[in-house]
């Protein structure tokens, strides 16, 4: 059995046109989940090893809806993909059979956890946001694409381990609405490469940043300004989300507090540098990470003996 990544797959008539059997689509989003360079992000080895399968084949389909939305090189493209993609989730929700591998094993998760249509429809939304909006005037705007973009995964997360209450929820949306304008202040210059910048524009005119500096990568104090506050934003977002690590089983609470001080590590190396994320992508090293890993570590342990 071949096993390719979505764009790959797609242009493949073997791959794409192959009936595929439950346990080659249970293979096929194991792989997918597990042969990538996030792949240290999909499952962790603390989560009970009956959840594996189930987070694999929610990445799996996140990852095709990632790829069918920024992968192809032609927004129009991405677009009908993106459609197609939507129609073979709500060919699932209504019941019929499904071809394709993500869905053949998505099925079964939807199914054993009882998973609502929404989340998916609002990651399909985000990703095909992204081929038609470039720019965002203010927080309001910037904050409802992380409703979409990000906040439907954390969501997802917690109904797999269990958890459905709206508390719950409020504070998984703030820590993963968090994560997503840390990736974004990380990678403001890799997205002015797609032409997308998610400073709102507000922000930006209030501390005297034009889009020229940002295109030329210049570095103004207007721009420092304007990333000191987006940053403070988001660390704030972290802090208000960070009582969730006490609300959930600790194997989960390991996760999410990984998540929220790597994000927050972020922040605080786009400080180091002084703001200046047009030149120099701040990056956490694998030293940082393990040291990460051992302070949640003790976190967790002392809550324990508490």
């Amino acid at each position: 059995m071949e096993l390719l990544e979505p764009i790959p797959f797609l242009r493949s008539p073997q791959a794409a046109g192959r009936q595929w059997s439950l346990d080659e689509s249970l293979r096929y989003t194991r792989w997918l989940a597990t042969h990538h360079y996030e792949n240290f992000h999909v499952v962790s080895i603390l989560l009970p090893k009956r959840l594996h399968q189930d987070f694999y084949n929610v990445y799996a389909f996140c990852r095709w809806a990632d790829d069918l939305g920024d992968e192809t090189g032609d927004p129009q493209e991405s677009l009908r993909l993106l459609e197609w993609w939507r129609g073979e989730l709500r060919s699932l929700y209504a019941g019929r059979p499904a071809s394709h591998p993500v869905f053949l094993a998505l099925a079964e998760t939807v199914a054993r956890h009882e998973l609502p249509g929404q989340p998916f429809e609002d990651l399909i939304d985000a990703f095909v946001q992204d081929q038609t909006v470039t720019r965002y005037r203010d927080w309001n705007e910037v904050l409802g694409y992380c409703r979409r973009s990000a906040n439907p995964v954390g969501r997802l997360v917690l109904m797999l381990c269990g958890y459905r209450d709206e508390e719950r929820f409020r504070l998984s949306d703030a820590t993963c609405t968090a994560l997503q304008l840390a990736n974004f202040w990380q990678d403001v210059s890799v997205d002015l490469a797609k032409n997308r910048i998610y400073l709102p524009q507000d922000l930006l005119a209030r501390h005297g940043c034009r889009e020229e500096d940002l295109f030329a990568r210049r570095c103004t104090a207007g721009f420092r300004e304007a990333m000191r506050e987006a940053v403070g934003y988001a660390q704030a977002l972290f802090e208000q989300g960070l009582p969730l690590v006490r609300m959930v089983d600790r194997r989960l609470a390991l996760d999410i507090e990984l998540f929220s001080r790597g994000g927050m590590k972020v922040l605080d190396k786009i400080r180091a540098q002084d703001y200046d994320v047009l030149r120099a992508r701040p990056a956490i090293s694998k030293t940082e990470r393990a040291l990460l890993l051992l302070g949640s570590l003790a976190r967790l342990a002392l809550r324990r003996a508490a």
